[in-house]
């Protein structure tokens, strides 16, 4: 920036000492011209040609030209081009030089020249003198030496370089200002940052799956994403419209008041509850937008489903391992004190153990997938110290073709997994468990001899509540969604003050015959 106001200055400068040169030259030969004229047509100077000693009487005039015109020299010739007034006295007499006055003397003509001159090289103005019949008679030379305009040219160039530099000066502070100014609201950042980070903007915009949506603090849209479009259910450009035009329940107004963010706020748009977040943009205290984003609340729970599957899969497997360690050491222990009688009994119970839970389980239950929910939920009992047991009268033949995998694990595992974390209020805790697909449901009952709950099935379900701190209370709440989906309902039920029932009814087929896509909910 600096540089470039460097060269256009100096472009100038040169520029305008073109110029001022071709005036400087223009200006006084001009001058020179317009002087030698009115020297010429003064009736004194014609009428001193007629006198016996012209030279006197003409030095006399030239001299006082030369004083009030501020030329260099005044030269007055007659038509020989003989000298009849000189600055020089001595030089009077004899012939100008500079073999320039034949336009004058033959011609007739007034006219500027450049020439040698016993000063030197001079700028002059010639023309003839008349008399009075119109005969020339001689020729006046008023003249400035080349020197001299040279020495007042670079005098004004020194001027114009002056000020250029007065400027390049000015212009280079006023180019570091703005430019820091500009680098200070761009967060210094070079424009080749500001193009990528634009680009990786756009790139990072279209890789959220989550909706998008920003607006400036008029609340006037200035980007939006694809997730936010599809979500929306909009088409169009709508960047520059008010948001309150598309989304008409928004929030977005109050953030832009109060300049405080909002977390996980339920918002019910185009049939499908959404989890909204909003963050205001501030410049110190001012208030320059809002991004929102969003995410239908189905596709949340799926991840918390998902989450909770894991969990739930890493502590039935840790628990099974934790008790077929502490198994193998009270084994090692028999053997290594010589009881193989009773190592024998303990193979043989365990065996027995073991093969009355598989009986029940691949018996009565032919779904894989609910086997191995179940002998994995038999490790964790263990662990607990629960009396985990299967309803003999429970029955299974196989899992509707609309309920996903993931879907039941999720269902059974936390209806399973709060059972036994309440039964563990009794001083022998047991939880039943029964599966029957009888009739038109699949009917999941776990029972529990547990305290019950302290409120109500529907604040129980509400997302975040436990009885085991904030944060942990997810579970029922996935059930319940799950269940909804699928178009069934969760019950609660508290007998005699001593047992807890969650029953869970899930219909084999859903109404008019349509198949529950699970996936459709991703």
């Amino acid at each position: 920036m600096v540089g470039l106001i460097a060269i256009v200055a100096l472009s100038m400068a040169a520029f305008l000492a073109y110029i001022e040169y071709h005036n400087i030259y223009e200006s006084l030969g001009d001058q020179a011209l317009s002087s030698a004229v009115h020297i010429a047509n003064s009736p004194e100077v014609v009428d001193a040609f007629t006198d016996d000693n012209p030279s006197e009487l003409l030095q006399q005039y030239a001299d006082h030209y030369q004083r009030d015109m501020e030329a260099e020299f005044i030269v007055i010739g007659n038509d020989e081009g003989e000298r009849y007034a000189h600055p020089d006295e001595w030089k009077i007499g004899e012939a100008m030089v500079g073999g320039d006055n034949d336009m004058a003397l033959i011609a007739g003509r007034s006219y500027v020249s450049v020439a040698e001159g016993t000063r030197g090289m001079s700028l002059r103005g010639k023309t003839p003198i008349h008399s009075s019949d119109g005969e020339i008679i001689g020729v006046v030379s008023v003249g400035f030496l080349v020197q001299d305009i040279h020495a007042e040219m670079w005098q004004r160039i020194g001027v114009i370089v002056l000020i250029t530099s007065v400027i390049v000066v000015m212009g280079a502070l006023g180019s570091m200002l703005l430019s820091r100014s500009i680098r200070k609201d761009m967060y210094g950042l070079e424009p080749k940052e500001i193009g990528a980070l634009y680009h990786e903007r756009e790139a990072t915009f279209a890789a959220i799956r989550e909706g998008v949506i920003a607006v400036d603090s008029s609340g006037v849209i200035t980007s939006l994403n694809s997730s936010a479009r599809k979500i929306l259910n909009v088409s169009g450009d709508i960047v520059g419209k008010n948001v309150q035009e598309i989304i008409v329940e928004t929030k977005i107004p109050r953030v832009l008041r109060t300049k405080k963010a909002e977390y996980n706020d339920e918002l019910f748009i185009n049939g499908q509850t959404i989890i909204v977040n909003r963050q205001p943009i501030l410049d110190g205290n001012d208030i320059q937008g809002v991004v929102s984003s969003f995410r239908d609340k189905t596709e949340m729970i799926e991840m918390a489903n998902t989450l909770s599957d894991i969990k739930s899969y890493s502590e039935d497997l840790r628990a099974q391992n934790h008790e077929f360690t502490n198994k193998l050491y009270t084994l090692s222990g028999y053997m290594h004190l010589g009881l193989f009688k009773e190592a024998k009994s303990f193979i043989a119970h365990e065996t027995s153990m073991k093969d009355k839970q598989n009986h029940l389980v691949t018996n009565y239950i032919k779904d894989t997938t609910i086997q191995a929910i179940l002998v994995g939920k038999y490790g964790r009992a263990s662990e607990l110290k629960v009396d985990f047991s299967i309803d003999p009268e429970s029955r299974l033949e196989r899992l509707p073709a609309h309920i996903g995998d993931s879907q039941i694990i999720s269902i059974i595992g936390n209806v399973i997994n709060n059972a036994l974390e309440a039964s563990l209020s009794d001083n022998q805790p047991a939880v039943t468990v029964s599966i029957s697909d009888y009739g038109k449901d699949l009917i999941v009952e776990v029972t529990d001899n547990g305290q019950g709950l302290s409120a109500d099935l529907d604040h129980v379900i509400e997302k975040g509540y436990s009885t085991k701190g904030s944060k942990r209370g997810y579970g029922l709440a996935i059930v319940q969604a799950l269940v909804e989906d699928y178009e069934g309902f969760l019950e609660y039920h508290r007998f005699q003050g001593e047992t807890t029932v969650f029953t869970v009814y899930l219909p084999k087929q859903l109404r008019g015959g349509q198949s529950n896509d699970s996936s459709a909910h991703l």
